[in-house]
């Protein structure tokens, strides 16, 4: 074995999340969001390809880190990683949108048209609320 990560991909539907439960036992979906409640009740994938879809993308990273360590050596991924982690420590506050633009410069993602950069309009989100209560949120206050 070369150090390439597997092509076959696992299903990630057999974890068990642990949410925190409101006042009543049950998740609240006013504080942690509507896809958290749904992560909690017993949903599976509904097709063998949304797995590998939803890891597609960490996988080709390894990939590509593996393949850069054997043609220039460790230096390579671990700077692209140190850059991949300073880039996500980097974000606006929770009510505003970001575009995450220096992340998609560093991952390739600039030079692609998806779904997000078209329907993804900031007047149409749904994410803005208290400003306080999200701080809050963010920080483990609350």
């Amino acid at each position: 074995m070369s150090g390439y990560p597997s092509l076959r991909p696992h299903s990630s539907s057999s974890k068990v999340i642990d949410l925190p439960n409101g006042l009543y036992g049950v998740p609240d979906a006013m504080l942690n969001g509507l896809q958290a409640c749904r992560a909690s009740s017993s949903l599976q994938t509904v097709h063998p390809l949304q797995a590998s879809e939803m890891v597609w993308q960490d996988h080709q990273m390894k990939m590509d880190f593996v393949m850069l360590r054997n043609s220039q050596g460790l230096h390579a991924p671990l700077k692209l990683q140190m850059e991949h982690f300073a880039v996500s420590q980097m974000q606006r506050l929770p009510c505003l949108h970001s575009s995450n633009l220096m992340m998609d410069t560093l991952t390739g993602a600039d030079d692609l048209i998806k779904f997000e950069d078209i329907l993804n309009s900031p007047a149409d989100s749904e994410v803005m609320g208290q400003p306080h209560a999200m701080m809050e949120r963010k920080l483990g206050l609350l």
